[in-house]
């Protein structure tokens, strides 16, 4: 919701575990991969959060400059993620329930303020809450 409120780029891609996807989710892997170009085409920072598959496959498709943070719970998916390539990884090994918040808070803290960023936040905390 405050994704689309605010006009921030996102890809609901399925997978093939999936018994019914919500609305919106592309369930076409290439149709899927081609949203994930263009939303990553610029990107200088990437945060893969707690979905393995997704965040491989994004992965593979991003320059070793771009940052690259990974936050799972599961240690041996944090080091698949980071072994991919990247220069510029940071893992962390925590529970995304416990990160999302301090990352708000955070952003909040430094006044690292825009209207993404601000949106992206809420959407955070309003997904934890």
């Amino acid at each position: 919701y405050e994704c689309v409120k605010n006009n921030i780029p996102f890809v609901l891609a399925g997978s093939i575990r999936d018994d019914g996807p919500l609305p919106d989710v592309i369930t076409d892997v290439a149709e899927a991969q081609r949203e994930y170009k263009k939303v990553l085409k610029n990107a200088s920072m990437v945060i893969m959060i707690s979905t393995m598959l997704h965040s491989i496959a994004t992965g593979n498709m991003l320059p070793a400059n771009v940052k690259v943070i990974v936050v799972d719970i599961n240690q041996p998916t944090v080091t698949k993620l980071m072994d991919r390539g990247t220069w510029q990884a940071l893992g962390i090994v925590s529970d995304v329930g416990a990160f999302l918040p301090m990352v708000v808070q955070q952003i909040r803290k430094k006044k690292i303020i825009t209207a993404s960023v601000l949106a992206a936040a809420d959407a955070i905390r309003l997904n934890l809450d």
